[in-house]
């Protein structure tokens, strides 16, 4: 019996466990929850997923313009995120809080990060079930915190957006630094991070609610059409090129694309794929406010001088020198990111100097392999050379006139030493042996290799 009632009570305990927690009703929200100064137009719901990027930040100020033409009651977010740049999130952030369109947060499991600082511009914060919100401290790719100077910046615009849409800014500063302690709230040396019951008790959610679909209906605004607004294809392409792991292929195409253009004469396939590689690595990052146009300048520039040095004074000097330069010092450039609030920093500058030369490496090893596979590959082995033509296989770069040593003949002009002579009424090209051959003398094939036939007089 006591072996029975453990094992009922360890399944309770894990059914407990396993079941999400229970959301609020619409009829549990708090009569406050309605928004005021809503219009008649649509419901819109907007999705902010994935990373937090520029292209994200122009699509979410699309939105809201969009919201604000139609007069729509309110904008919906569901946001779903782990964070991003800090400076696409401050740009949300300003759109969020100057709309004139009411705007409500639907945290959908996460919000971390950039997230957390979007999510509080809005006018409400609703938590699904199992939520969770904070950690908003700056970091950058690798995970190490940035400098003290950037906390500040984002203690102070998180702590901003709490105070403007009347929430506790000690609570927000507190996703930001673990160093700050809110009495009963959080300890010194812990990182807010809160759930979606403890977002509801601190009064950082108003709401805990299943779905969007509820939080409209809390809203009572269920019986409204709800437009629900998508990003563009040419938004949604935009934030694929803008991606990192898609810019270092093409760094790789745009090199390498380059540097066979270089070792094969005329403009060709190496070429177009150098070109193509470009355009895709700079143009969304110039559409995304990453690359200046004088980056792009510098680039065209480095080229260009490349250019110069292979097909124009060839060797190996100034321009070739001062074209690579320009060129890998303006794919650096390209690869630090532009913060508008503070200088690159020394991570900055070593994430896209590793970048470049992981880039490098691997169009090496990429060249290598190529160069040993294609030779072995029945099918790519025709793109090259494989085959040795010696003469001794019966490959000559001209007709032979092999047959022709040990006869005799006329030389048809003098003979200094080249000149031309009738053999067997063959008219031939020869050289003289030794002194210099009159015109009309008789002469003798010593010896043929290839075009070059010798001959000496004879009496």
């Amino acid at each position: 019996m006591t072996l029975l009632r453990s094992i009922g009570a360890l399944v309770a305990l894990l059914s407990v466990l396993a079941s999400p927690l229970a959301a609020q009703s619409v009829d549990d929200v708090p009569t406050d929850f309605a928004l005021e100064d809503v219009g008649d137009g649509p419901v819109y719901r907007v999705t902010i997923d994935g990373m937090i990027d520029n292209a994200l930040a122009s699509y979410v100020e699309r939105a809201l313009s969009d919201a604000a033409e139609d007069d729509a009651s309110v904008v919906v977010f569901t946001i779903d995120t782990f964070g991003g740049l800090v400076e696409a999130a401050d740009a949300i952030r300003k759109s969020i809080l100057s709309s004139t369109v009411p705007t409500v947060a639907v945290i959908d499991r996460n919000a971390a990060s950039a997230g957390a600082l979007i999510a509080y511009a809005n006018d409400r914060i609703v938590m699904v079930p199992g939520a969770s919100m904070g950690a908003a401290t700056a970091v950058d790719q690798t995970g190490t915190y940035a400098s003290e100077k950037v906390q500040s910046y984002m203690r102070g615009i998180m702590r901003a957006t709490a105070e403007a849409t009347g929430r506790d800014p000690q609570i927000a500063e507190a996703m930001v630094d673990e160093t700050l302690s809110v009495p009963g709230v959080v300890d010194e040396g812990e990182l807010l991070t809160v759930s979606s019951d403890e977002a509801l008790k601190l009064g950082i959610a108003d709401a805990v609610l299943a779905s969007g679909d509820a939080t409209v209906a809390a809203l009572g605004l269920e019986d409204v059409t709800q437009e629900r607004h998508a990003a563009s294809r040419a938004e949604q392409v935009l934030r694929f090129l803008g991606s990192p792991v898609l810019a270092s292929l093409l760094l790789m195409m745009m090199m390498g694309g380059l540097y066979f253009e270089i070792q094969t004469p005329g403009v060709g396939f190496a070429g177009a794929i150098a070109l193509i590689g470009a355009a895709l690595f700079f143009a969304p990052h110039y559409l995304l406010g990453l690359v200046e146009s004088w980056e792009i300048a510098l680039f065209v520039v480095g080229v260009a001088l490349i250019l110069v040095e292979v097909f124009v004074t060839p060797g190996f000097g100034v321009f070739g020198i001062s074209g690579i330069v320009l060129t890998l010092g303006a794919l650096l450039i390209s690869l630090i990111p532009n913060v508008g609030f503070r200088f690159p920093t020394d991570g900055d500058i070593t994430r896209a100097t590793t970048t470049l030369a992981a880039a490098l490496v691997l169009l090496a090893l990429f060249a290598v392999s190529v160069g040993r596979m294609i030779p072995r590959s029945q099918r790519l082995n025709k793109l090259v050379l494989g085959t040795d033509m010696a003469a001794s296989a019966g490959f000559t770069s001209s007709d032979t006139l092999e047959d022709l040593v040990g006869r005799v003949g006329t030389a048809l002009t003098a003979l200094r030493p080249s000149g031309t002579a009738d053999v067997d009424g063959q008219r031939v090209d020869v050289v003289s042996e030794g002194p210099f051959v009159d015109s009309g003398a008789s002469v003798e094939v010593v010896r043929s290799r290839g075009s070059v036939v010798v001959v000496r007089e004879v009496s």
